[in-house]
């Protein structure tokens, strides 16, 4: 089975994406499009999240940056400080992370979030109403009000900017 055509970080985003994570403290590293990503939990072409270092190559889907990111800024500090590979969380602070990649994918000029919605369905996200739009736009309430109560974005539903604090 081939892997749906998504936007990977190579088609042009790595400056922008570089550029984003470093706004919440993270380094983007890339490898050879061969290489074995470190701290994938996913494996193949999917990010990879060690301490503050996100890895990724050319192939590695936009999607996948962005989630992976959205994970280290979601998480309390106590994991963040011993991140490897799996991000834990609960299932709230899950729902949280995806709300998240969303509004980051606006920060991606030649992204956003159109595409990031026809991305995580190609992929496999699975919501309750079926589609990522959907979810977005009629179910994810619960997800903004996490992501607020821990000034992760603000009141007008923009990133802070911010890592969760403990």
């Amino acid at each position: 089975m081939t892997e749906p055509a998504v936007v990977a970080l190579g088609d042009g985003f790595e400056a922008a994406a570089r550029s984003l994570l470093a706004r919440y403290g993270l380094d983007l590293v890339l490898l050879p499009r061969e290489a074995r990503i470190p701290g994938s939990w996913w494996g193949g072409r999917e990010a990879g999240l060690r301490g503050a270092t996100l890895y990724a190559r050319p192939d590695t889907p936009l999607h996948s940056v962005l989630h992976e990111s959205c994970h280290f800024v979601c998480m309390a500090p106590a994991r963040r400080a011993a991140l490897d590979t799996d991000a834990g969380g609960d299932y709230d602070e899950e729902n949280a992370v995806c709300y998240l990649q969303v509004l980051l994918a606006e920060e991606l000029p030649g992204f956003g979030r159109e595409r990031m919605f026809a991305d995580m369905d190609a992929w496999g996200y699975s919501f309750r109403l079926g589609a990522a739009r959907a979810w977005f736009e009629q179910d994810a309430g619960d997800a903004r009000d996490w992501l607020e109560e821990r000034a992760l974005v603000n009141a007008a539903g923009r990133p802070t900017w911010r890592l969760r604090a403990a």
